[in-house]
């Protein structure tokens, strides 16, 4: 994959594939822009060569062909313009590839910064729609593609786009190129032991990746929901908890694998169990033998925080992708805030990704304490598995 920095890009007019898909308070409000940060370095380097930008990203999943306001990228324009203290506003459009986008992209000068609408208002971007590619290409003499959060989706904007540039006219941004190297330095080669702390509500989801992690890592951490459908194979009676009954089987070969390899297999000992899935319903601390029928196990208890510590302490290379219970309900946090705080106590290499894990960092915070947090969670997880991903293949 090319770098920017081996493009010729003084004054050219370049589109910049971003991935701006930030979370919001139920006001509007961006309440973590790390992912618009994470892009500023790109754009800084093609304003500085006197570039004309057009930026282009999705938030969310809005319905195609219809504009709603809480999925604009207005308030994005917003905090991008104070992030990169530029004088002149960034622009923005009213539409994607409409009259106000072609108007506005027609009419930038030197340094000057355009964002397009949310990339989803249109069908053709989930589509992958050949068309659409073209009138977001026609936009531009260079494609950048900075999105790494997205680079796993088939999509107009990340890989038809690819099809109407040669490759001295395409290739990733920085943020891409970071992404990239690290995770392939530490799946090839990393400082041991290596340990993957993998959390989350399902196993379906990460099935591969945690098969490639244990031919990959010398001990396996499991919290989170997926954590049931492994302790229930195990025999334990779980009660209401998250389980997916047709992945049992999957879940003991995984465990025979990790057994059979010499990959130390780590699962809750202790669990927060409750009647009913709420803040303000009454739980208990109970060993993962003791789960009351009809409870579910919400967060891992204060003994498994304990033993997962225990198992960190000689840790050199951590990669962590999921949280450890319900998170976002302050008493089912303790858990994932306790395994943030530990793991950024170690004096290992920590890659954070996905982001529920890297909100729950950024609460706890240890954001700062963190060698990488990366911008995504699925791309991370494709990367772990040894699959291509549409959005790099399309730049080689």
């Amino acid at each position: 994959m090319r770098s920017i920095k081996d493009l010729e890009i003084d004054g050219k007019r370049v589109f910049i594939r971003c991935d701006f898909n930030v979370p919001k308070d139920e006001f509007g409000n961006i309440t973590d822009d790390r992912r618009i940060r994470s892009a500023l370095q790109t754009i800084r380097y093609c304003i500085d060569r006197d570039c004309k930008i057009i930026l282009a990203s999705h938030y969310e999943r809005p319905e195609a062909g219809k504009y709603e306001e809480k999925y604009s990228l207005v308030p994005i324009a917003k905090r991008l313009h104070t992030l990169l203290k530029i004088k002149r506003e960034v622009l923005m459009a009213e539409d994607v590839i409409g009259e106000d986008a072609q108007a506005k992209a027609n009419s930038l000068e030197a340094g000057d910064v355009l964002l397009l609408e949310n990339l989803r208002y249109e069908a053709g971007e989930t589509a992958n729609d050949i068309n659409f590619a073209k009138k977001l290409a026609d936009f531009a003499d260079i494609y950048i593609n900075d999105a790494f959060g997205a680079c796993h989706r088939k999509h107009a904007s990340i890989h038809a786009i690819t099809t109407f540039f040669d490759t001295k006219h395409k290739a990733g941004g920085f943020l891409m190129g970071k992404e990239v190297n690290f995770f392939s330095k530490i799946l090839e080669n990393p400082i041991r032991p290596f340990v993957a702390v993998v959390g989350g509500s399902k196993i379906s989801g990460k099935l591969e990746a945690l098969n490639k992690l244990v031919d990959k890592v010398d001990k396996v951490i499991i919290g989170g929901g997926m954590a049931f459908t492994f302790l229930k194979a195990q025999g334990h009676e779980v009660g209401e908890s998250l389980v997916e009954d047709n992945l049992l089987e999957e879940a003991l070969r995984i465990m025979a694998k990790a057994k059979t390899l010499g990959v130390k297999f780590y699962l809750p000992v202790d669990v927060v169990a409750a009647a009913e899935f709420s803040e303000n319903t009454t739980v208990k601390f109970v060993p993962i033998q003791e789960i009351p029928k009809g409870w579910m196990g919400l967060d891992i208890g204060p003994a498994s925080t304990r033993l997962f510590r225990e198992a960190l302490n000689d840790a050199q290379t951590i990669i962590w992708n999921g949280p450890m219970g319900v998170y976002e309900m302050d008493r089912y946090s303790k858990g994932s805030f306790a395994m943030s705080n530990n793991i950024s106590q170690t004096h290992a290499t920590t890659i954070v990704g996905g982001g529920d894990t890297a909100d729950v960092v950024l609460r706890a915070g240890d954001a700062e304490e963190m060698t990488f947090i990366s911008t995504g969670g699925g791309a991370s997880l494709k990367l772990i598995e040894g699959m291509a991903l549409p959005g790099i293949e399309a730049l080689k």
